[in-house]
Parts: structure tokens; C-alpha cells; sequence
């Protein structure tokens, strides 16, 4: 269940995860590859020049949308929409790309989300997704306050943004 909106709550963002559009130059290492061959015997050849557009219409079409309604993800046959309501979890496996586990059980590919990506996808959630690096940057800081407070003993005054020490009786101004 998502944050409930304030007005300190930012506005959600849509994000799109997408291929590196430096991929494209790998398709034109890729045709060059393939066009000696295909120079050097037509009839047998010239058929593999289409595999450098092809994986370019791959590159172009293949994405995940994150945004305040759901997530859409496009995969190269197929187009998913899938609302917040839709979603029980994610889970990351080994190789490839996250998968969505859906509240009836099923799950659907994320193309191009990776664990690395999941900032990105809290912001455009808006909190529905956690960022595990925010969180234990929180907990970091938790901690910290809470052994400076320690340390400091039972006159320290602590808030959320530092702890003050002063010792009582001794203002001297």
C-alpha cells in the first residue's frame, strides 16, 4: 500500500527504463561485420544484413514505463499493463531482467530493470516500491544519531537532524 499524499510528498515522476541508445553502434559494428561476407558472396549472404536492423528495432522498441498509474512493460512481441493494485512484489534473479510477481501468482518480465535500478523506480512509484539503498542510508544514519546520543549521556538533547550537547549550569556568555 502506498504512502498516503501530503504536501510534502513529492509528486511521482514517470520513468522510463530503457536500452543504452549506444547500442545502436553496436548495430553498425554489426553490419559492417556482416557486410564483407555478404559483398563477397551475394547470393548466400545478403540475407544477414537485415540482423543489424533487426536487433536496432529491438533496441528501440524493448522498455519498462514506471509511473503514478502502473507499470507498462514492453517486451519485443508483447505490451503488459499493469496497475499498482496488480502488484504483490518484485523479484531480481540471477540473470536477467526483474519480474513482477502479480497478486494472482503469475509474473511478468520487467525488460531492462535490474537491481541497480530500483532508485529509479521508487521515484517514479512514488514509495509504492522501496529503494533498499535509501533505506539502509536511513538506518545508517539511525544508528549514528543513536550512538552520538549515546555517547554524549543523559544531558544531551537529540533531534532528528543532530545531537546537542550542553552541559547544564554552564552557559557561559
Amino acid at each position: 500500500m502506498p504512502p498516503p499524499p501530503s504536501s510534502h510528498t513529492p509528486d511521482s515522476t514517470t520513468q522510463v527504463i530503457q536500452i543504452s541508445r549506444l547500442s545502436f553502434l553496436a548495430c553498425a559494428l554489426l553490419f559492417l561485420a556482416l557486410a564483407s561476407p555478404a559483398l563477397a558472396w551475394p547470393e548466400a549472404f545478403a540475407w544477414t544484413l537485415i540482423i543489424p536492423f533487426l536487433v536496432a528495432a529491438w533496441v528501440v522498441r524493448v522498455r519498462t514505463v514506471v509511473g503514478p498509474e502502473g507499470i507498462v512493460a514492453r517486451a519485443t512481441f508483447k505490451t503488459t499493463n499493469l496497475k499498482w493494485d496488480e502488484l504483490d512484489g518484485l523479484r531480481f534473479p540471477k540473470r536477467g531482467w526483474a519480474r513482477a510477481r502479480l497478486t494472482d501468482g503469475s509474473e511478468v518480465a520487467l525488460p531492462v530493470v535490474t537491481f541497480g535500478r530500483l532508485p529509479q523506480l521508487s521515484e517514479a512509484s512514488g514509495g509504492r516500491i522501496t529503494d533498499p539503498y535509501a533505506a539502509a542510508q536511513l538506518a545508517e544514519e539511525k544508528a549514528y544519531r543513536e550512538k552520538a546520543a549515546a555517547e554524549a549521556g543523559p544531558d544531551a538533547e537529540t533531534t532528528d537532524d543532530a545531537v546537542t550537547v550542553e552541559k547544564k549550569g554552564d552557559r557561559s556568555s
